[in-house]
C-alpha cells in the first residue's frame, strides 16, 4: 500500500529531523548511535522522500535492526511525522487517571514507549494530581500512608505494563537476583577426615605401609555434585517481552559464580528451536541478548511448542539433561500443534530431568483456567507451575527449585482441570 507522499520543508531541516526521530527512538529503547542517523541521512538523500513509504523503509532499514523494535518503530514514526489524531491518543496516554472511572483498555506496551519517548518534554505541561483543576471545584485527598514503596510496586508490576524508566529498573533488579540450588549426593564415595563411613582399602593400604598394623580408621562420605540449569524459552509474539526479561536474568544467573549450577544452557523456541547457550556466557548483557536475537530468527512469530520440545528431546536431550538438571520451560501454553505429540514430549521431558518447572504469565490473572489445550495437556507433566510476569515471581524461583514438594499452582489447578474435564 503507497502511503500519501510526505510534505518535507525545503529549509534545509531534513537531516536535523532526522537526527530528533533518531533520538526519540533511542529514548523508546531502540540501540542507535550516531553511526546509524548519518547512515539514515545519507540513505534518505539516494533514496529521495517522494512516496511515505519509500521513506518509512528506508529510515527502518537504516534504524531497525532486530524483530521486536518493528513495532515501537513504527508507533514513534507515526507519531513523529505527523499524525494529530495519534499525537491526541499518545497525549491521552501520558494523562494521570486521578478522577472518573478509569479506562480499562490497556494501552500497546510499543505505544507507550513511542508516548514516552515523544512527550517525555511535555511532563511539567499534563495535569498532575498534585494540580488543583479550576473545572472541578471537589478536593482529591489521597491517603498514602498504606502504599508500597517504589521498588516494592515494580517487584509486584507485570513486564508488559512497565514503562520504559520501569523496565531498566527492573532489568538492573533481576540482575542483583540469585538462584542458589542444593548440591546432589551421588552414589561415588569420596576420602574424608570425618565421614560417615570407614574406608577400608585405603585403611588397609595404610597398615601395609606400617607393617600391618592398623592405628586409625581413614573415613569416606558421598561425594556432591551440582545440577545443570536448562531454560527453554518461548519468543513468540505473545510472550516477547516476558521473555526478554526472563533472559536477562538467566543472563545473570549464567555469568554470577558461587550459586552451585554446573552449567547454563538456553533454549529459545518459537516456530523452531535455538541454541543460545553460547552467547550467554558474554558478560555485556545487552551484547549477549542482541547476538542471541540475531540467531533467533523467529522471534515475536508464531508458537509450535510440540515441535520445538520433539527437536531438543531428539537432539539435545541427552547432552543436557543429565546429572539431574532443572527444566525452566517458560511458555504460555498456546500452541496449536497437536495435542497427542505435545503430551508425548512433554512426558520424556519431564522423564528425562529431575524437575519441570514451567512459568507462565498468563498464571497473573485472578481467573486464569486451565482451558485452552495445550495448557491442559502440559499441566500434568510438572513438577511445579508458577507465574513468571513479575520480579517477585522470578525471585520466588529458589523455593521451587530447592524444595521438592513445592508444586506452586499446580494442585490447584489440576482440581480446576478436573472440574471442567
Amino acid at each position: 500500500m503507497l502511503y500519501p507522499a510526505l510534505d518535507i520543508p525545503e529549509d534545509g531541516k531534513l537531516a536535523r529531523n532526522i537526527a530528533h526521530f533518531a533520538r526519540a527512538l533511542r529514548r523508546a529503547g531502540l540501540p542507535i548511535g550516531p553511526g546509524r542517523v548519518i547512515d539514515a541521512i545519507r540513505a534518505v538523500a539516494v533514496a529521495g522522500f517522494t512516496e511515505r513509504a519509500d521513506f518509512y523503509w528506508t529510515l527502518h532499514a537504516c534504524f531497525v535492526s532486530r524483530p521486536e523494535e518493528r513495532a515501537v518503530f513504527a508507533q514513534v514514526f507515526r507519531l513523529y511525522w505527523r499524525d494529530p489524531q495519534f499525537l491526541e491518543h499518545m497525549m491521552s496516554l501520558m494523562l494521570p487517571a486521578i478522577k472518573g472511572v478509569q479506562d480499562d483498555r490497556r494501552a500497546d506496551a510499543a505505544e507507550k514507549r513511542a508516548a514516552q519517548a515523544l512527550l517525555d518534554g511535555l511532563a511539567d505541561d499534563l495535569p498532575s494530581p498534585d494540580r488543583d483543576d479550576p473545572a472541578d471545584g471537589d478536593e482529591i485527598e489521597i491517603d498514602a500512608t498504606a502504599t508500597m514503596s517504589a521498588e516494592e510496586r515494580l517487584r509486584t508490576l507485570d513486564f508488559e505494563q512497565m514503562s520504559i524508566a520501569e523496565l531498566a529498573e527492573a532489568k538492573r533488579m533481576l540482575s542483583r537476583l540469585s538462584l542458589p540450588v542444593k548440591p546432589l549426593t551421588t552414589r561415588r564415595m569420596v576420602a574424608a577426615g570425618a565421614g560417615s563411613k570407614i574406608d577400608t582399602r585405603r585403611t588397609m593400604r595404610a597398615a601395609l605401609r606400617r607393617g600391618g598394623e592398623i592405628t586409625e580408621l581413614a573415613k569416606k562420605t558421598p561425594a556432591i555434585r551440582w545440577p545443570n540449569l536448562v531454560v527453554l524459552c518461548d519468543i513468540s509474539g505473545s510472550m516477547s517481552q516476558y521473555s526478554r526479561m526472563v533472559l536477562h536474568f538467566v543472563h545473570a544467573v549464567a555469568n554470577r559464580r558461587g550459586q552451585g549450577w554446573a552449567k547454563v544452557h538456553a533454549f529459545t523456541f518459537g516456530t523452531r528451536l535455538t541454541n543460545i547457550t553460547r552467547h550467554l556466557r558474554t558478560r555485556d548483557v545487552d551484547a549477549a541478548l542482541r547476538a542471541a536475537g540475531a540467531e533467533a530468527q523467529d522471534w515475536s512469530g508464531g508458537t509450535r511448542i510440540g515441535s520445538s520440545l520433539h527437536a531438543f528431546n531428539r537432539d539435545w536431550s541427552r547432552r543436557v539433561l543429565g546429572q539431574g538438571a532443572v527444566v525452566l520451560l517458560i511458555t504460555d501454553g498456546l500452541d496449536r500443534d497437536d495435542s497427542d505429540a505435545l503430551a508425548h514430549e512433554m512426558r520424556r521431558l519431564h522423564l528425562s530431568c529431575r524437575r519441570l518447572i514451567w512459568l507462565n504469565p498468563l498464571l497473573r490473572w485472578d481467573g486464569f483456567a486451565p482451558r485452552a489445550t495445550g495448557i491442559k495437556v502440559m499441566l500434568p507433566h510438572v513438577d511445579a507451575f508458577r507465574a513468571g510476569h513479575s520480579v517477585d515471581s522470578l525471585s520466588a524461583l529458589g523455593q521451587a527449585i530447592s524444595d521438592p514438594g513445592d508444586q506452586g499452582e499446580k494442585a490447584r489447578l489440576m482440581r480446576m482441570l478436573g472440574d471442567i474435564g
